[in-house]
């Protein structure tokens, strides 16, 4: 079993799919068609600022990360929001979340990002992963839809 993490292709739309699918289910949300095709294409094209990593064992994509990278005020370098993780959930415990962050972690250092963030649920279990990383911090999220 050999795990590794590399760019979303576009062979990989019917896993990749399914995934979504499942993340979506996972978060209890329903997205118009029109916003799911909308991630994949700005995930495949290139300064979109929208990206995809995902990981992959044994030939089968297991697992993504859809982040967003952007400037910040607080930095000169390009800050990363991870806003999408997800792994199959007959995979989890098989290494896929942590490759992920660590892959994420890697090219952050590599290309000069300031920071890579991520916000989660309170509940969410994958926690006991992110503490891993980095611990939470105090700050809390507003929503204004509009």
């Amino acid at each position: 079993m050999t795990l590794t993490v590399r760019e979303l292709r576009e062979d990989d739309y019917s896993k990749w799919r399914s995934l979504w699918n499942g993340y979506l289910s996972f978060y209890e949300c329903e997205l118009d068609e029109s916003v799911t095709a909308s991630t994949w294409k700005r995930a495949l094209t290139v300064d979109s600022g929208v990206f995809c990593r995902v990981a992959v064992m044994d030939e089968n994509v297991i697992g993504f990360a859809i982040c967003i990278l952007h400037p910040g005020t607080w930095s000169t370098s390009p800050v990363c929001y991870l806003e999408d993780l997800y792994v199959d959930a007959s995979q989890r415990g098989v290494g896929a979340g942590k490759a992920l962050l660590n892959a994420l972690k890697e090219e952050g250092k590599r290309e000069g990002w300031s920071t890579l963030y991520w916000v989660t649920r309170d509940n969410n279990p994958a926690r006991k992963l992110y503490d891993q990383f980095c611990l939470a911090d105090d700050f809390v999220r507003y929503r204004m839809f509009l």
